[in-house]
């Protein structure tokens, strides 16, 4: 056989086995990449993705939009060729399986997780835009679930109001743990609640409800290392109470990440005029009932998505802004916010055109 065709079957061979090892070869990562972005303003799937009544609507125009991440689920297994692709590849990221799914965590948990983060972000949202107009939000802690085995199962059940720990009123969710954490494991607790029947029955009729019970539990130690300390066995929660009903229809999207634009999406809903100015503005970004907006994994993807949607502002937390500075896609202008009052005030400077003037990442103030 003449040298030149052996060295090239070689190669040829060589290559096929480096394809081979390729696929075949599994890694422990995992991908990202722009997912959908959605007019929180609009429409989806043929219907508002806000959708208010009780209280007077106005027309608005451009655009709000939420941004989303695609990942792989945390059961596939990426081999070393699609690794490589997604390190090359500009518009997706590859990160460690455990950055995305820690502890093991399965798809199912995942997405359950998900999704109660995505419920808790949608009521964060309505709180902080009605509060952001100063209008009254009625909120009261209650108990939001009960771990099995633990000395409030069968006691407390989720959805109890509760009113007092022992005879001390409860005003937040983390007065509950600082009251039952002055005793010690094995001394008794004395919580005074409104069934959750009895509080579902008086919201219904529209009036206060009238009984209350005592319920008193032994506390027990807790799993922590370090110094023991008592504990009940419960979770609390905040429930508000609307004066008009606020619905969020977005289907197939978890996480907390889209609270932000949600509200901002309410604001512009039940105020005359507009907050865009017709401009195509996304975003992302946790938020509390305080209206404090936090930070989100993927926001290097989430900024290619909205540029390639169409987007000319991006509405980027505060501590996200260095990594979405370091590439920031042509013709977008990511905005700085730390609470919704900054964001309004972004959006009625973009409206006047007053752009000069914002507060962008990567510069200072």
């Amino acid at each position: 056989m003449p040298r030149r065709t052996a060295t090239l079957l070689a190669s040829t061979l060589m290559l096929i086995a480096l394809l081979c090892a390729g696929v075949l070869i599994k890694v422990p990562y995992s991908e990202m990449s722009p997912g959908p972005t959605v007019n929180t303003l609009g429409d989806h799937d043929g219907e508002p993705v806000l959708q208010i009544s009780g209280r007077k609507t106005y027309p608005t125009t451009g655009h709000l939009n939420m941004t989303t991440v695609r990942v792989t689920s945390a059961d596939y297994k990426m081999n070393l060729a699609e690794a490589v692709y997604g390190w090359l590849a500009h518009d997706n990221i590859v990160v460690p399986h455990e950055t995305l799914y820690p502890d093991g965590k399965t798809e199912q948990q995942s997405t359950r997780e998900n999704a109660e983060e995505f419920s808790q972000s949608q009521e964060s949202a309505k709180v902080a835009a009605l509060r952001q107009l100063d209008i009254p939000v009625k909120s009261q802690v209650v108990v939001g679930s009960v771990f099995k085995d633990s000395p409030a199962e069968g006691r407390l059940h989720a959805g109890d109001v509760i009113k007092s720990v022992d005879g001390t009123a409860v005003k937040k969710t983390t007065d509950v743990a600082k009251l039952v954490t002055r005793h010690k494991p094995g001394q008794a607790v004395t919580f005074t609640v409104v069934p959750v029947k009895e509080a579902a029955a008086a919201e219904k009729a529209g009036k206060e409800p009238t009984r209350t019970e005592d319920v008193k539990i032994t506390t027990a130690k807790s799993d922590d290392e370090g110094k023991a300390r008592a504990i009940v066995g419960i979770q609390a929660g905040t429930d508000h109470t609307f004066p008009f009903t606020i619905d969020i229809k977005l289907a197939d999207v978890g996480g907390p990440s889209a609270g932000l634009m949600f509200a901002l999406g309410i604001v512009d809903k039940i105020t005359p005029g507009d907050l865009t100015g017709g401009k195509f503005v996304a975003g992302t970004g946790t938020i509390d009932d305080d209206g404090k907006v936090g930070p989100i994994g993927g926001i290097e993807m989430k900024t290619v998505g909205a540029r390639d949607k169409g987007a000319e502002y991006f509405l980027t937390p505060k501590d996200n802004c260095a990594a979405a500075a370091s590439d920031v896609p042509d013709g977008l202008t990511l905005i700085k916010v730390d609470t919704i009052a900054d964001a309004v005030k972004s959006l009625d400077k973009i409206r006047k055109g007053d752009t000069d003037s914002l507060p962008q990442c990567g510069t200072k103030g």
